[in-house]
C-alpha cells in the first residue's frame, strides 16, 4: 500500500500485519476514489473517520489538504495511522490523531476543531463493514454541525451493503461508485446551500 499522488507521492505506508478490524482501502479503489474527488482536496479540511492505517488522510494531505483530523478507536489503527503520518509527513502539516469511539458518537472540541471551525470540507468514514456502523454514523454526521459549506460526505461500505438515499436533516446522497468488493457513497449537506 503506497501513497498514490501529490508530495508524498510513492511511500509505501506501512500496514497491520494480522489485524481483522483493519482493513485498508486499496490503493486501486483510493486512486479512483481521489480521481472523483479531484480538486477538492487543495487546502481543505478533511475529517477521516476510522482512519485505520491512515491512508485516506495521508492521500488527502499529500495532495494539498490543509488539515487532517484521524479518528479511530483502535489501539493499533491509531499506532498505525501515527507512523504513516510521520512516515509521510514529520511534524510540519496540520493534524490531529484522536482515539475516539464513533459508536457512541461524533463529539467535537474546539481544541480539536482547530483550524476547521467552519466545518470539514471533506469527510471520509470508512468503518469496518457489515456492521452497520457507516449508517450509523451517517446518522451521526447529519445531526451534527460537522459540514461545511459544500461539504462532500465519503462513506465506505462492502458490495451489495446498502445505504440511504438521504437523512433527515442534511445529507443527500449524490452518487455511488463501486470498485471490486468496495463501494463508495457520495452525499453532500443540503443545510448549507
Amino acid at each position: 500500500m503506497r501513497i498514490i499522488s501529490g508530495q508524498a507521492r510513492g511511500r509505501k505506508l506501512f500496514t497491520p500485519r494480522h489485524s481483522a478490524d483493519i482493513r485498508p482501502t486499496s490503493d486501486r479503489a483510493r486512486e479512483a476514489l481521489f480521481s472523483i474527488i479531484g480538486q477538492r482536496v487543495e487546502k481543505a479540511c478533511v475529517l477521516d473517520l476510522y482512519s485505520g492505517t491512515g491512508a485516506l488522510g495521508l492521500e488527502a494531505l499529500s495532495r494539498g489538504a490543509e488539515e487532517v483530523l484521524f479518528i479511530d478507536y483502535s489501539h493499533a489503527a491509531l499506532e498505525l495511522t501515527r507512523r504513516n503520518f510521520e512516515l509521510c509527513n514529520g511534524k510540519e502539516a496540520q493534524s490531529l490523531i484522536i482515539k475516539h469511539d464513533l459508536r457512541r458518537g461524533i463529539t467535537l472540541s474546539q481544541q480539536m476543531l482547530r483550524n476547521c471551525t467552519e466545518g470539514f470540507d471533506l469527510i471520509f468514514l470508512d468503518p469496518p463493514y457489515g456492521k452497520g456502523l457507516a449508517e450509523k454514523t451517517l446518522q451521526d454526521i447529519d445531526n451534527s454541525e460537522l459540514c461545511a459549506k459544500d461539504s462532500l460526505i465519503i462513506a465506505e461500505e462492502a458490495s451489495g451493503v446498502t445505504l440511504p438515499d438521504s437523512f433527515p436533516l442534511q445529507l443527500k446522497l449524490l452518487d455511488q461508485r463501486r470498485y471490486g468488493d468496495t463501494q463508495f457513497w457520495f452525499y453532500t449537506c443540503s443545510n448549507n446551500e
